[in-house]
């Protein structure tokens, strides 16, 4: 479905548009608006705040009449919980409230509160409990203590839960999203920068682009994963998902299993484009946090059918000769080594393990790696010579063969904390950086068969770092976890925090 563009709520502009709106479709006899004063008792009086039933309210779904099926000025009945068009004579809202004796409605663009049929708008402080969860908003004063509380809340169905460790809905087959979005969450430079609306409320896009929904509906969902004052102990991502189909051009839906990797790398890339980023670095808040650089190396091999003295002669080409590139990345991925063909002496299936460490000598400079087209060969060799404050880490396993995708069980081992990613470095590139200490702070998974077939699942350990715990999140799912146990799953995306970083968050 199509999303509105002009979702500017709690502006003036919008309020005016809501009248607009009832009289462009005929509503011109609706009540005279009074104004929002203390000289009309009837607004600050209503007799019906007691039919509010805030158990069936759920600000998470698409902002849709539910007759119509239009975003525009568009009303949520506090009784019932469903969305109505309009508020005048013979609107959807309107009709509702007579025939179902519904008489509490807020506006979803304006945050105003209605009793209808009378008309009259309602002006009190109770209600603002329900605005905030449509809207929860964070002082800086909240956002810098997010990392040191440690308190539990309670939600308005009496379950408890940890702001930030909340379960995401699985609506069909999108897991894969849903761990992604529950890292980046625990991202603190991309949390408190979404927390914020007004960092990105004034973004432009060129006319047509969808991009600028993409981030504020991330930053919507962002605000409801740690919002303290919720109704319900979990978050549904709809409105997330319909941007992400919307911008993905379908490439990525909520109906068909996906990729986790594929989708982070392309999430990351959208994001930064929606907040205006260039090429340049540090020119968006994702490529402040992500954005490290590296040397490519790169040199031609001569084909195998030429002889010793053709390929010594060729090797003298220019062609043939060594290059390097200065490449700026996001993520690092690493390969595995193949699966064992053959079981052990036993005649028992071997489960390989192979260090982290070792897997990412792939970039210390020194370690090659043939690339091969139907071509040529080209041999290359990757420095790394800037680290990022948060590291992304992906491990490949999955492989396309001609007949189906096979996935790499291959354990990885790893420490939790203490990770030092400077024995990378050059002795020179090791002088530019202050820290090349690194912890983990999330980590996902994918178990069962290769996703392209459907099979599969996600799951995500996070780090809560208020109470230092670390907690496995299945869509709905969250229980608490011993750190030993997060290495003997299959990752497949880590999450580095550089320990100068996190000392910024204790600050």
């Amino acid at each position: 479905m199509e999303f509105a563009n002009g979702d500017r709520d709690n502006s003036k502009s919008g309020a005016k548009r809501e009248d607009m709106d009832d009289v462009e479709r005929g509503f011109s006899d609706r009540p005279e608006k009074k104004p929002r004063s203390s000289e009309h008792p009837l607004s600050r009086n209503c007799p019906y705040l007691d039919t509010i039933n805030r158990a069936v309210l759920d600000f998470d779904f698409e902002k849709l009449c539910s007759v119509s099926l239009s975003h525009l000025n568009v009303y949520a009945c506090l009784v019932c919980g469903k969305y109505f068009q309009g508020r005048g004579n013979s609107t959807h809202a309107y009709t509702h409230s007579v025939e179902q004796g519904h008489h509490v409605f807020l506006n979803l663009s304006s945050l105003r509160f209605y009793c209808l049929p009378d008309g009259y708008e309602i002006l009190t402080l109770t209600l603002e409990d329900i605005t905030f969860n449509l809207k929860p908003h964070f002082s800086d004063k909240e956002i810098k203590e997010m990392d040191t509380d440690s308190r539990m809340a309670i939600a308005y169905d009496g379950s408890s839960y940890l702001p930030g460790v909340i379960g995401l809905n699985n609506i069909k087959a999108n897991d894969y999203c849903n761990v992604v979005f529950q890292a980046l969450s625990h991202v603190r430079p991309i949390r408190n920068y979404f927390l914020k609306e007004s960092n990105y409320a004034a973004i432009k896009r060129p006319p047509g682009d969808n991009m600028i929904v993409l981030v504020q509906r991330f930053g919507e969902l962002l605000r409801k994963l740690w919002n303290r004052r919720k109704f319900k102990a979990h978050v549904s991502p709809h409105e997330m998902l319909q941007a992400v189909v919307l911008c993905s051009k379908k490439k990525f839906q909520f109906t068909v299993q996906g990729d986790s990797v594929a989708f982070l790398s392309w999430f990351l890339n959208a994001v930064h484009q929606g907040l205006n980023g260039t090429s340049k670095p540090g020119s968006s808040v994702i490529f402040k946090t992500f954005q490290g650089m590296m040397n490519v190396y790169s040199k031609k091999l001569p084909p195998l059918e030429m002889t010793a003295e053709e390929k010594s002669a060729a090797s003298l080409l220019p062609e043939y000769q060594e290059t390097v590139q200065q490449t700026p990345y996001l993520m690092l991925t690493c390969d595995l080594p193949p699966v064992p063909l053959f079981p052990d002496e036993k005649s028992e299936s071997i489960i390989p393990q192979i260090p982290l460490y070792t897997l990412m000598q792939k970039f210390n400079g020194v370690q090659e790696k043939e690339q091969k087209t139907y071509k040529d060969s080209t041999v290359k060799r990757f420095e790394i010579t800037k680290l990022p404050p948060y590291l992304i880490v992906s491990i490949r396993r999955f492989n396309n063969n001609t007949f189906f995708i096979e996935k790499n069980t291959t354990i990885v081992n790893f420490p939790i904390r203490n990770f030092d990613f400077g024995d990378l470095l050059t002795a020179e590139a090791k002088k530019a950086h202050k820290c090349t200490v690194y912890d983990l702070i999330a980590n996902i998974v994918h178990d069962g068969e290769a996703s392209a077939g459907g099979k599969g699942t996600y799951r995500v350990f996070l780090l809560h770092k208020g109470t230092s715990k670390w907690f496995e999140m299945q869509d709905l799912h969250v229980t608490e976890v011993l750190p030993q146990m997060i290495t003997l799953s299959e990752s497949y995306i880590q999450v580095w925090e550089r320990q100068d970083q996190a000392s910024l968050s204790r600050a």
